[in-house]
């Protein structure tokens, strides 16, 4: 089956492995890696029974299946292997950030093995801490084992990114960073929590550009015109604080499947040069002036003296 949800404490399980050795020619394997908050161990917080699953099992309003939403996870091998990476993710903040570097380790060991025996590189899809897991991942990786990554609302650290990107496999990758003013107050609780006020997260992107990495601001009105431009209509920002827009706003995990699936349908330079590079300030959302009408003066008319 083309779908396979895995923990981190697990062994690779062997059909995982022969299905990816017998995949045809270019037919992908995405990896994809939750955040903070989840326990494969309680079913209340299940990532396979979430996000990972086909039809999750339990109805929230950031139910939303990316396997299903990636084009994948049916019968047919055409069309890709799908992989669940779960973790435990679930506790206090600073305890979790740490605990995402065994994660990480996992992980890295999960994707060299599936690039090995399939020949090709994985791409690797990850929101909030689970960024974090698969940044991390690169410092453990060689060269060429990962091919796109997808980023959701990262919780991670411009100096972390920056020492991952510069690793062979990070140098290797490109990355395609979507962030969001929606997602400010988290960034800064991430800042003030773990960074303690001396470090600042990959939602105002990296502190230098690099050729592999790109920032997707989705909230921008000129990055949605643009993406519905190039043939990737997506809805409308209407919230000034969520962290999970990045995922369940309509219209984007038709972009992030065409990035994952099919890259040289949108190369990283093309996006780069039709995408708006620069971010809005951070809270230019969350106290933005509500949109009014614009003020209409009744029509005066004044006679002949």
């Amino acid at each position: 089956m083309p779908l396979f949800n895995i923990n981190a404490c697990e062994d690779i399980p062997p059909d995982l492995l022969a299905q990816a050795k017998a995949l045809p020619e270019g037919a992908p394997i995405v990896v994809m890696v939750h955040g903070y908050g989840y326990s494969p161990t309680d079913p209340r917080r299940d990532p396979h029974a979430h996000i990972f699953a086909l039809e999750p099992s339990y109805d929230l309003n950031t139910a939303l299946s990316w396997p299903r939403a990636l084009g994948l996870g049916g019968q047919n091998p055409v069309e890709g292997i799908a992989v669940g990476f779960g973790w435990e993710s679930s506790g206090r903040l600073a305890r979790i950030y740490d605990m995402a570097e065994i994660a990480a380790q996992r992980l890295a060991r999960l994707t060299t093995r599936l690039a090995l025996v399939s020949g090709r590189p994985v791409g690797i899809i990850a929101h909030s801490m689970g960024c974090r897991v698969a940044l991390r991942a690169l410092r453990h990786l060689h060269e060429g084992r990962v091919s796109r990554m997808v980023l959701l609302a990262a919780a991670e650290f411009q100096s972390r990114a920056e020492e991952a990107m510069t690793s062979p496999a990070g140098r290797a990758c490109e990355i395609l960073n979507v962030t969001t003013r929606e997602n400010d107050i988290f960034d800064l609780l991430m800042e003030l929590g773990v960074g303690r006020g001396r470090e600042r997260c990959i939602g105002n992107g990296l502190t230098r550009p690099l050729r592999n990495w790109l920032d997707l601001q989705i909230d921008a009105p000129e990055v949605i015109a643009t993406l519905c431009n190039i043939g990737y209509p997506v809805g409308v920002a209407d919230r000034r604080v969520s962290h999970f827009s990045c995922y369940m706003r309509e219209g984007l995990f038709d972009l992030y499947r065409t990035v994952l699936r099919a890259p040289d349908r949108l190369p990283l330079p093309y996006l780069a040069q039709a995408l708006p590079q620069a971010q809005a300030p951070r809270w230019s959302r969350l106290f933005a002036r509500p949109r009014t009408a614009p003020l209409r003066l009744p029509f005066v008319h004044h006679s002949a003296d």
